[in-house]
């Protein structure tokens, strides 16, 4: 896909901040500091317009990016370890389980993962949610680039058992996998 445009648009801390405009949305779900942000700003060929951090925790609302003016790619906050307060982590859930359960405009999820680590429970938990729910999905494996080129086959084929399905390798430093994702993000949100 060609990016004309991409702009940060909106943070949303409760569901009443959320965007009116009805532009279709995809929404990027996974583990705290697994790569969310990093892969936005790759695919968005963009260095710093997703905040990225090695502290794990730091994405602590919805993150709106609108892409040439025809919909968005939306940063949630990770699940899993994070040093917030418990109160804190409780109200994402509740934001998370409504927009992803009750946002018409959510056309997508990305449930992005760590090639280097087998499926967490909390991954699990959220895969097995996201198709409870019929959300049009696939699953991105960030930090590839991390392993060795004897590792990568079989890391991969281990995640796709375990989830049952395809999963896109990626690296944010090379750029592997970008296209393919461009190519999934684009039948899902459609023309």
């Amino acid at each position: 896909m060609k990016i004309d445009s991409a702009e940060f648009a909106h943070c949303v801390g409760l569901k009443s901040q959320l965007p009116k405009s009805g532009l279709p949305e995809i929404a990027f779900a996974g583990r705290s500091n697994v790569g969310k942000s990093s892969l936005i700003n790759c695919l968005l060929s963009r260095k710093a317009l997703a905040r990225t951090s090695s502290q794990p925790g730091k994405t602590q609302t919805l993150n709106f990016y609108l892409v040439n003016s025809r919909f968005y790619l939306v940063d949630l906050p990770g699940y899993g370890y994070a040093k917030v307060p418990q109160k804190v982590r409780e109200n994402w859930q509740v934001l998370l389980e409504d927009y992803l359960r009750q946002r018409e405009s959510v056309k997508g999820v990305v449930l992005v993962i760590d090639s280097r680590h087998a499926p967490s429970p909390l991954d699990m938990q959220m895969h097995q949610w996201l198709q409870y729910y019929n959300k049009p999905m696939f699953i991105v494996a960030t930090k590839v680039d991390k392993l060795r080129r004897s590792e990568l086959n079989p890391f991969i084929q281990r995640l796709r058992k375990a989830y049952g399905t395809s999963v896109v390798p990626f690296s944010s430093l090379d750029k592997r996998g970008r296209e393919d994702i461009w190519c999934l993000l684009e039948n899902i949100i459609g023309d």
